[in-house]
């Protein structure tokens, strides 16, 4: 096993470990908030699934772009919610909207995908095919089955949950960062590569346009707009270089993808400490 493959192994491992962590502290009611609140879902599935589609579609025929990134960009647009959505979002917002929003558009996405393929077909110019079957094994791997297996421990005995769930989180957030910078390094040439003025203009404008949909979308709850908002601009990286390379084996997306995650996190991160700050100022 090559050093990037043991990196990307070590990445995978501490979000699996993220969504279990979740789940240790997860409740029915949290990953049913959606199901109670309609009007909130249906613009939580404009802004992800209609918007950032549209806005991956429209960005590919702007700009003069590698057709991996084209295929990346739109596959992003249809994959769900990151697995790290709960933890960015804790510190904006109770759990119960990421939580619920990360199950719900995870189910979904099994569907919606189906749909956002043929999207993906007119983008490269030919038929592709994915079916329900691998897109739901797929996202049941990397968010419902440690997800659900946390909140059946959970249940189960909650008192162990209650123990381990911190020093699971700290475990998961130093093997998470410490894989993120070991793969940076290792990739840093490649990326650098990558890195064109157009790719990096077509990402910046992908980010912005999830965030200003969801922002939008969210409503008048501040806390719905902020999270809405991150879960738009931010995809599961996991699942969109699944959904990629399902369909073109032949190409190598995984530098594209790692771009996207380094500039998707530096202009999220203005918009992240704005409404932190809005937050706290409402609040006091």
């Amino acid at each position: 096993m090559d050093i990037k493959t043991l990196l990307t192994t070590a990445f995978q491992v501490s979000l699996l470990l993220t969504v279990f962590g979740f789940g240790l502290r997860a409740t029915p009611d949290d990953v049913l908030y959606l199901v109670h609140r309609p009007g909130l879902l249906a613009r939580s599935l404009m802004a992800m699934f209609v918007v950032t589609p549209i806005a991956a579609v429209l960005i590919e025929r702007s700009f003069d772009l590698d057709r991996r990134l084209e295929i990346v960009l739109v596959a992003l647009a249809l994959a769900p919610v990151p697995p790290m959505l709960p933890k960015k979002a804790g510190t904006l917002t109770s759990q119960g909207y990421p939580l619920s929003l990360t199950t719900t558009m995870s189910l979904l996405s099994i569907v919606i995908a189906q749909i956002g393929v043929v999207i993906l077909g007119q983008v490269v110019g030919r038929t592709i095919s994915m079916s329900s079957g691998a897109m739901a094994s797929i996202i049941l791997r990397a968010v419902l089955a440690p997800l659900l297996v946390g909140m059946l421990v959970r249940r189960a005995a909650p008192a162990v949950a209650d123990r381990v769930q911190k020093p699971l989180a700290i475990v998961a957030g130093v093997l998470l960062a410490a894989a993120t910078l070991a793969l940076l390094a290792a990739s840093a040439s490649a990326l650098w590569a990558l890195a064109s003025p157009s790719a990096l203009m077509a990402i910046v404008a992908f980010v912005l346009i999830g965030l200003a949909a969801g922002h939008v979308l969210g409503g008048p709850d501040p806390e719905h707009a902020s999270v809405l908002a991150l879960a738009s601009a931010s995809r599961h990286p996991g699942i969109a270089l699944a959904l990629a390379s399902a369909n073109f084996p032949l190409d190598r997306f995984g530098g594209f993808v790692l771009l996207y995650l380094v500039v998707s996190a530096i202009v999220s991160l203005p918009y992240t400490k704005w409404r932190k700050t809005t937050m706290v100022e409402a609040t006091a």
